[in-house]
This record gives structure tokens, sequence and C-alpha cells, in this order.
């Protein structure tokens, strides 16, 4: 993945990065099926797929922190 993608990833809100994240989670789960029938032709995809899904849950995660907490979650 190049700077300027992540630049782009680093720029997308909180929903358009979990819309991503379930699209790739899809595509892994495809690769994974095509790698067990014997029909992928690169299985280094798998790998690069799975370490997209990495960056995108830890920019979600870094987003979610970043956001002030509404109600704390004892709530008394």
């Amino acid at each position: 993945m190049k700077a300027a993608d992540r630049e782009k990833l680093r720029e997308m809100g909180l929903p358009d990065l979990q819309a991503q994240e379930k699209e790739l989670a899809e595509k892994l789960f495809r690769l994974r099926m095509q790698k067990a029938l014997g029909q992928i032709d690169n299985a280094v995809k798998v790998r690069e797929t799975r370490r997209q899904i990495a960056r995108l849950k830890t920019l979600i995660r870094q987003k979610e922190l970043a956001q002030p907490a509404a109600a704390p979650a004892g709530g008394r």
C-alpha cells in the first residue's frame, strides 16, 4: 500500500472505514475459498488483504479513541 493510499484512508470517516473493512473481509473469504479449491493463481493476495484489514482496523480504533466519549461506561 502506498503512502498516498494511506493518507486517503486517514481522511475517510468512520462509517466509510467500517464499510471498507467489511468489503475486504468478504474479499478475504473469497480468496481463502479459492485457495482451498486450488483456483488462486497468486497466494500473495491473501496476505496483502489480511494486512489491509489490519491497517483499517487500526485506523478505526484510532478514530474511535479520538472521539470524545458521550457517556461514561459506568453511568452512575
